[in-house]
């Protein structure tokens, strides 16, 4: 129902103001046509307009400013007070700005207070003296069946024209969402790139002493907001990976003392058996269109790729090598699969057809090489490279163009953000056996640790809610 009302409900504000828009029942909101004079809402990105260089990074991040959002009157809801709801979606949306490195944000900590009036008349002269390119600005109504709509817009200083103008109507358990929407379309706006606030990542949280680890399913916004767990750390679990429409999980676990892979139903919080636990079967992943998951088994003594339906059923083999073939990772498209084997006396990585034909290795620098995924974008892979440490990479799929973007003692396990410029991982500092979950951008020059409250390791980023 949560979903329902904020997929359904992300409407382009009818407004030409932010008081007009009390006039307007939430559930008609539609954006009008521009009035006379004024700026037409964004389009994409022209030559002489404000953008983001996403290759420049932190050498030159955007000054942005990002006041509270004001209320027309102060209305005590289910989320909390208005005036206080407005503090707290901008300090969101600085934030999501601030952490991709690419901005140089002035929240509402920072910044003067604005009128509600002023939301949709920026007061420019006001700023005079700020240093600012770009400006967000928005507002919080409480409406009167309960929900909320929260508008967002994003204006170029220098030009004094708009250049974002979106609103949503949300229940109060899901304003978080409004704020993440908010910064996804300023950030798509102003890099040309696609979103990735509005997002979940599922993972395993740890706790215990090494050796006897407690180790259980878990889920989060991106940013570490709105956790719970899944399951309750009776059975070690690991390589969760979230199913392409966010419904489901598959994951390995000890249940019955033997490795075997299980999905969980989001919707309704239960479990069940995917292949069969005679065989040891391991690091699973959906395919793209959710329709199937690729695993490793065990058979006799050969650890091979397979795959098989969601729905069960006898699994396909797709390698057939002596040695360990394992953590496979389909290519946007569906068309190839990545996967580490030692078939050639180390780990590295392979390439292949999605019916397991043209298998070819891409991985050729010193040491070794795990946990392959390949980006959304499908321009590259990221792996783990295991040699004096442990440190997270990029390659394109032919295998050029190898990167190290961490230069940890203890990070594996990479996950890509939906749009494919950040990836997620664990980071263990050495002989501690206690795990993190980090961050880092394509460039390599912004990472941060993402907050949870208990241990964490195996990321898997899901796709942008809708």
């Amino acid at each position: 129902m949560r979903n329902w009302m904020i997929g359904a409900a992300m409407l382009a504000l009818a407004t030409a103001s932010a008081a007009q828009a009390q006039d307007v029942p939430a559930a008609t909101l539609r954006l009008p046509p521009p009035a006379q004079g004024q700026q037409t809402p964004a389009g994409p990105p022209q030559d002489s307009e404000l953008v983001v260089d996403v290759e420049g990074g932190m050498s030159a991040p955007l000054p942005i400013i990002i006041p509270a959002m004001p209320t027309a009157s102060v209305v005590q809801t289910a989320a909390g007070p208005t005036d206080q709801l407005g503090q707290k979606l901008s300090q969101i949306i600085d934030d999501d700005l601030r952490n991709t490195g690419l901005f140089k944000t002035m929240g509402p900590g920072a910044t003067r207070a604005i009128a509600y009036s002023e939301v949709t008349s920026p007061d420019y002269a006001a700023w005079g003296g700020v240093v600012g390119q770009a400006l967000v600005q928005g507002y919080v109504r409480a409406n009167g069946n309960g929900s909320l709509t929260i508008g967002c817009y994003l204006y170029d200083m220098a030009a004094r024209s708009e250049l974002v103008r979106q609103g949503f109507v949300v229940t109060p358990a899901d304003w978080r969402r409004a704020a993440h929407k908010c910064a996804d379309a300023i950030y798509t706006r102003l890099t040309g790139e696609g979103p990735y606030f509005d997002s979940l990542v599922v993972y395993v949280a740890e706790q215990g002493p090494k050796g006897k680890r407690r180790k259980q399913l878990a889920i989060m916004d991106q940013d570490g907001a709105n956790h719970r767990f899944l399951t309750n750390g009776q059975n070690i679990v690991l390589t969760p990976r979230m199913s392409p429409r966010q419904n489901a999980i598959v994951y390995m676990s000890y249940q019955d003392r033997r490795p075997s892979i299980y999905v969980y139903d989001m919707a309704a919080r239960s479990n069940k058996l995917l292949v069969s636990n005679v065989n040891l079967n391991f690091a699973p992943r959906f395919s793209p269109d959710g329709r199937s998951v690729l695993f490793s088994m065990a058979v006799s003594g050969n650890t091979d790729l397979y795959r098989v339906a969601t729905s069960g059923g006898e699994p396909q083999r797709l390698t057939n090598a002596p040695g360990i073939d394992t953590g496979g990772s389909y290519s946007p498209d569906g068309s190839r699969i990545v996967f580490e084997s030692d078939r050639g006396g180390t780990q590295q990585l392979y390439v292949m057809n999605a019916d397991g034909s043209n298998q070819r290795r891409i991985s050729f620098g010193g040491g070794r090489y795990a946990t392959p995924v390949w980006s959304p974008r499908g321009d590259l892979i990221a792996f783990t490279r295991i040699g004096g440490g442990f440190r997270i990479g990029v390659m394109n799929p032919s295998g050029g163009g190898e990167r190290l973007l961490t230069d940890s003692w203890g990070d594996e396990g990479p996950t890509w953000s939906p749009n494919g410029r950040v990836l997620m991982f664990f980071r263990s500092a050495q002989g501690s056996g206690r795990p993190d979950l980090w961050a880092v951008d394509l460039t390599g020059s912004t990472s941060r640790k993402i907050p949870t409250p208990l241990d964490g390791s195996d990321p898997h980023w899901g796709p942008i809610r809708p």
